[in-house]
């Protein structure tokens, strides 16, 4: 469905800078220097300043106190350039994946199951197992398996192959993207001394995922013990993550891609973990705290500060480290040649004891 100029103010809150001739429809996103006539993008980075200036986009969201500005596109200014231009993306892509609603022919639905099938979308290959609950408006996608006792909350949507486990609980308008799995089997293991064996230990809680949650592909997320894992409100977790039982994730924390979270550990509020991060289990991380890529947090942190390394230091002083460990070959170099010029200063002074003990 086109835009016009109008609906483009009315989506992003914007205010118009160069206005465009009155016949101009918007029927697309783009980026900079892939945008053609009738499309819109955005200028969110000043390294994109050149392809700004070249652009042939129709219109552009631009930041406030523009210095120049291409020829011939209009211009909208908003105060993030980035998030008004989901905006727009959001409503392209809801009008290319209109929501029919119907359960296919080829999806097994139990017959316990609670769902309007008037108001939810049930793909092929689709697997909805006793007592599950599915909220209005949900999309469940091919392959995805919902299992005995589960509830998913309105317009949650399910990716392909998208797994959710027994009596595991989601909100309202959670976003789960192909392969991920909720509520599989905590880690959970004891040694018995008298046979040498590893026994299973029971996972009996459960996973539940707050409103607004966004999960990437293939992240596993672990029931509990007993109790619940807890992930909140407004968490942003990429792919390749690992969410070990017990854990409790505080609301609107971001966890990056192939970063691993242990057992029974505790994240606050608007927490960062970025790429690659380890954390131990049992631990307290505090709310706004920041986990630089490849940080080994091994103790409890402090909220409201940047940390790195491994064990986890404050920025700053992992930053020094790291400035330290890299001089260490011209260091370990300077001292061997320390090394050689004392050991020839102590023969030259034992050679003169020498001499003088023969005088």
């Amino acid at each position: 469905m086109n835009l016009t100029i109008n609906d483009v103010l009315r989506l992003t809150g914007g205010k118009l800078l160069v206005p465009a001739t009155p016949e101009v429809q918007i029927s697309g996103v783009a980026t900079l220097a892939e945008a053609r006539s009738g499309e819109v993008s955005f200028l969110g980075n000043e390294k994109y300043y050149h392809d700004f200036l070249a652009t042939q986009a129709s219109l552009v969201l631009v930041p406030p106190g523009l210095p120049q500005h291409p020829e011939g596109v209009a211009l909208i200014e908003v105060e993030n350039p980035s998030l008004a231009f989901n905006a727009l993306v959001d409503h392209f892509m809801k009008s290319a994946n209109d929501f029919v609603p119907g359960v296919s022919p080829q999806a097994w639905v139990d017959q316990t199951a609670k769902l309007d099938p008037t108001k939810v979308r049930v793909s092929p290959g689709a697997v909805i197992e006793a007592g599950a609950v599915i909220g209005d408006g949900s999309d469940i996608g091919p392959g995805c398996v919902i299992g005995k006792g589960a509830v998913l909350g309105n317009d949650c949507k399910l990716h392909a192959r998208v797994v959710i486990r027994e009596r595991c609980i989601l909100g309202n308008h959670v976003v789960i993207q192909p392969g991920a799995v909720i509520g599989g089997d905590g880690f959970g293991f004891l040694l018995n001394k008298e046979t040498g064996r590893y026994e299973t230990v029971d996972q009996v809680g459960i996973v539940e995922i707050g409103d607004n949650v966004d999960i990437g592909a293939n992240t596993t997320i672990d029931r509990a013990r007993f109790g619940r894992t807890i992930i909140g409100e407004g968490c942003k977790i990429d792919n390749l993550v690992m969410i070990a039982h017990n854990v409790e994730i505080g609301p609107h924390t971001v966890v990056v891609s192939q970063s691993g979270i242990a057992g029974s550990t505790k994240v606050g509020r608007y927490v960062t973990i970025a790429a690659q991060v380890g954390i131990a289990g049992h631990l307290n991380i505090g709310d706004q705290a920041i986990l630089a890529a490849r940080t080994g947090v091994m103790n409890d942190l402090e909220g409201g500060k940047a940390y790195w390394g491994a064990p986890a230091a404050p920025f700053k002083e992992a930053s020094m480290q790291y400035a330290a460990i890299r001089k260490l070959p011209s260091a370990v170099k300077e001292l061997n040649a320390l090394k050689k010029q004392a050991a020839e200063i102590k023969a030259l002074i034992e050679q003169a004891i020498g001499q003088t003990s023969q005088d």
